[in-house]
């Protein structure tokens, strides 16, 4: 009898045991986080972009009439002065036409010569009285028919030496032949490019930038540009926004900008590959590693480190950019703010957090 009591007791204790446990609350999970204090500041805006230098001037030139090209004096990469002979077409046929205009001319000449001789007599022989109004009318007129035509046959011996100075092709300035269209024994037409001329002493940097490039930039700014060699970073030169194209490239997606550079060195040679930086700071930015990031609903948010109660609450942000190792903040975070820089992906609503270190950073 006394073996059952004693089992019956030992269950109620056992019971007892187990209730208390289940009464008793369990242990709040406190994990480890990193952490740093927000204090926005202006930073360099370091984005590059990779371009090539270009011509801010350049020139198609070509002759001003047709015909058989039989020699190029240039190449490309070749420097001209102003004056100097480019190329030069078969003139055989605007040297007959200089000939046959020199040819009327004489012709003309002597037409003009006895038709002042006519008009001279029929003058005297008007005032004799022995020539008739009607007489003297025709050799008036025929003088001035014989004037007329010396002054067509002049304007057309003109314009035949004109073109036989166009059987020449000059370089208009000081420049370099970046393009050459026409080889000899080509029969080219007027107006069609033989050569390609840029000004040297005009130099432009020219970039593809994406879109995201001009997010929250004023519309008219035209910011200045630190440009260098892609090659060589120390030779560089100053620059400014001269011209943003109002349409993307179909294909690449990109606007074209083009910096005019001051004062380019002579390194900077054309085609020449060179990176591009603004030389510009931002306004104030939070500046967090890639850590930070936690993603709400497709968007961006961080960790805020409440003092109080040792525990963390979620606020949404926004990015101005993502970069390799790091993200830039423009807004949704104050100075002071505590922000968590590691172990974000295990943390929820008002976890309860320990500090592994000095919130700093």
């Amino acid at each position: 009898m006394s073996r059952i009591v004693t089992a019956t007791l030992a269950c109620v204790v056992l019971a007892w045991v187990g209730a208390c446990k289940e009464d008793t609350p369990k242990s709040v999970e406190i994990r480890p986080v990193r952490t740093e204090v927000i204090d926005p500041k202006p930073i360099d805006d370091d984005r590059q972009a990779v371009g090539e230098i270009k011509p801010r001037y350049e020139t198609d030139i070509g002759f001003r009439l047709s015909g058989k090209l039989i020699s190029r004096a240039v190449d490309v990469g070749v420097s001209v002065k102003k004056g100097d002979l480019l190329a030069r077409l078969d003139d055989q046929e605007y040297q007959s036409r200089l000939r046959s205009a020199e040819a009327e001319i004489t012709s003309a000449e002597a037409v003009l010569v006895e038709a002042e001789n006519a008009e001279a007599r029929q003058r005297q022989l008007l005032a004799s009285g022995t020539a008739t109004r009607a007489t003297y009318d025709t050799a008036v007129k025929n003088l001035r028919g014989a004037q007329a035509k010396l002054e067509s046959a002049r304007a057309s011996q003109t314009l035949a030496r004109d073109q036989l100075g166009y059987t020449e092709l000059h370089a208009d300035f000081d420049g370099i032949v970046t393009a050459v269209a026409a080889e000899p024994g080509q029969v080219v037409n007027a107006g069609q490019m033989v050569a390609r001329l840029a000004r040297p002493d005009a130099k432009d940097g020219v970039f593809a930038i994406a879109e995201s490039a001009f997010r929250g930039r004023p519309e008219n700014e035209r910011p200045e540009v630190i440009v260098a060699l892609l090659s060589n970073p120390g030779v560089f030169a100053e620059g400014v926004v001269r011209e943003i194209s109002p349409v993307a490239d179909p294909a690449t997606r990109t606007y074209q900008v083009k910096v005019t550079l001051r004062s380019p060195p002579e390194g900077m040679r054309f085609g020449a590959s060179v990176v591009g930086r603004l030389k510009t700071t931002t306004a104030p930015v939070v500046v967090l590693p890639g850590s930070a990031l936690f993603d709400k609903g497709g968007k961006p948010a961080v960790w805020i480190y409440q003092a109080a109660s040792t525990s963390v609450t979620l606020k949404p942000v926004v990015v101005a950019r993502y970069e390799a190792d790091r993200v830039v903040i423009s807004e949704g975070l104050s100075k002071g703010e505590i922000v968590v820089t590691a172990g974000v992906n295990r943390l929820r609503e008002g976890q309860k957090v320990r500090l592994v270190q000095e919130a700093g950073r």
